[in-house]
């Protein structure tokens, strides 16, 4: 059995981990990063003279809609990725072509997360509703520790073996 798969299967089920729990936060304590949702997309904290306030979305309907979003997807990258995690243990003893095959939900869950920081808090927070202009509800900087960890385990976990 290839050391190389059980560390694999522990990175996955090490982001399970992360976005499960950051899922469960999310919910136990929802005002504390709902208040960050609720700033970011109604643009209050961006530059006075800002020309694309426009863009803003008020009304607590939404806010809660693209929070629960969030969590939701949260939720699925934890389950995608434990899953995945559970299906690479179980194969890690078979031939590679087995194994990579039990990828496919990792892969899944991992993608989802770099979907989930990148187009959803980088492109869509930080850009769309200019979240980077905000000293208080600013969360690019964490958003793109999330984005690279998901995306260095994606690559690690999809790098050729030798056959065992």
């Amino acid at each position: 059995m290839s050391h190389l798969r059980i560390i694999k299967t522990v990175l996955v089920a090490c982001v399970a981990l992360f976005a499960g729990l950051v899922a469960f936060n999310n919910v136990v304590d929802y005002g504390s990063n709902f208040a960050f949702v609720q700033h970011v997309l109604t643009m209050d904290t961006t530059f006075e003279s800002n020309q694309l306030k426009y863009r803003a979305i008020d009304g607590s309907i939404f806010h809660h809609g693209f929070y629960w979003l969030i969590i939701l997807t949260e939720a699925l990258v934890g389950i995608l990725c434990a899953l995945g995690a559970w299906n690479m243990w179980q194969k890690r003893k078979l031939d590679k072509r087995q194994f990579n095959a039990a990828k496919t939900l990792s892969n899944l869950g991992l993608s989802l997360g770099v979907l989930l920081w990148f187009s959803g808090f980088m492109t869509i927070g930080a850009e769309w509703f200019l979240m980077w202009q905000s000293s208080i509800w600013n969360g690019q900087a964490s958003a793109f520790r999330f984005i690279v960890v998901l995306f260095l385990v994606l690559i690690f976990i999809n790098q050729p073996e030798e056959e065992i």
